[in-house]
Order: C-alpha cells, then sequence, then structure tokens
C-alpha cells in the first residue's frame, strides 16, 4: 500500500469514528497510538510528590496496627507518640501523632494537619514563589526540625484556617530531639491549640 493510499485509510476509519461506526485498528495505527501512551507515561514519571494526612489518635500501638492492615503496609518511621506510613499505592505520606487529650473519638479532633511532600528544596521554594504570586499568605521555615527530621517547608491556610504545608525532609533528627524539636515551627503552634501538654508535632 501507498503512502496515499495508507493515509487515505486512515482518515476514512476516523471518519467513520466519528459517524458512530466502529472498524478495527491496523497494526500502524496501533503503533503511533502506542507510542503516544510511552510517551506520555515517559513524560508523567520520575519522583511524584504525595499528599500528607497528618491524624491525631489516641493510642499509636492500635492505630498503627490500624493503618498497617488498612494499606497493608508497615511504618516507615516509629518514634515516641509518633510514626508515619510512606504508602506507595494511593501515594500518601500518613502521619500518626499520639494526642489522648484531643482526640476525641469518631471524626472529632481526627485531624492534624495538611501537606504535600515534595522532592527537594528547589520544589518548596518553587511552591512558595507561586503561591505568593497567587495572593497567598506564606509562612517559611528553613532546616526545623519536626517530626523527628529536618525540614524546609513554606505553611498556607485555607479560608476556614486548615493549615497545609509543602515541605522536603532534609535529614532524620535524632530521637531526643524530639518530635517538636523547634519549639518556634508552626506544627508545635498547632498541637498546643489542640491540646496545651502535647509535645508532637507533624
Amino acid at each position: 500500500m501507498s503512502t496515499e493510499q495508507h493515509n487515505s485509510s486512515r482518515l476514512n476509519v476516523a471518519t467513520d469514528l466519528r459517524v458512530g461506526i466502529s472498524l478495527p485498528l491496523t497494526d500502524v495505527d496501533a503503533t503511533i497510538i502506542l507510542s503516544h501512551i510511552d510517551q506520555r507515561q515517559s513524560f508523567l514519571g520520575g519522583t511524584v510528590s504525595r499528599v500528607q494526612l497528618a491524624l491525631n489518635v489516641s493510642d499509636l500501638d492500635e492505630a498503627i496496627g490500624f493503618y498497617s492492615k488498612l494499606f497493608a503496609s508497615t511504618p516507615a518511621k516509629v518514634r515516641p507518640g509518633y510514626a508515619n506510613f510512606a504508602i506507595a499505592d494511593p501515594p500518601l505520606k500518613l502521619v500518626l501523632i499520639e494526642n489522648r487529650e484531643g482526640r476525641g473519638t469518631g471524626i472529632g479532633g481526627a485531624l492534624n494537619h495538611l501537606g504535600v511532600e515534595v522532592e527537594d528544596t528547589a520544589k518548596v521554594s518553587q511552591a512558595t514563589s507561586r503561591l505568593s504570586r497567587d495572593g497567598l499568605a506564606t509562612t517559611e521555615e528553613h532546616e526545623t526540625t519536626c517530626c523527628y527530621a529536618v525540614q524546609d517547608k513554606v505553611w498556607v491556610e485555607d479560608p476556614d484556617s486548615t493549615p497545609w504545608e509543602i515541605y522536603t525532609v532534609l535529614a532524620d533528627a535524632p530521637v531526643e530531639a524530639g518530635s517538636c524539636g523547634d519549639a518556634s515551627s508552626i506544627c508545635c503552634e498547632l498541637q498546643s491549640e489542640v491540646a496545651p501538654a502535647a509535645t508532637t508535632c507533624c
């Protein structure tokens, strides 16, 4: 088949599809479509940011047991009063913060804060610039110790004052630093709002 005939055949297939007639694709057509899919997958490849969900829990051990079963996963980090899961499917950073006084039952007191974990400090800076350009009030924190880790982050609040952080983890922090190693960080302020005696964050 000549190039002209092949192109004409493809045009006819497209025309028939528009009028509701379904015809099989030729080998060449399928190859073109699969090539586009491969390019799309490649474009979406690489490191993917993931949403962080930080929950207050009344009993850390019980919560770890439940969420291990729910997501068929084991914790990435467990520290006194704190645990996190790095879940691949769905992409999620699940943080559990033991807060017996502030948790309550049901959905009451369940949410601590929300966030997005990104690859590096450059991504945090890009997010900060974008959010500022869009008119949102931002609060930056650099090399702050939180969640037994050293982090760079930026905070914003939604219209109902729900806190969101976009952050990256720079390094692990020693256990003796505590979950709320930097008392001036916003995550520590969040804990004092929920339960004055709490010392955990993020």
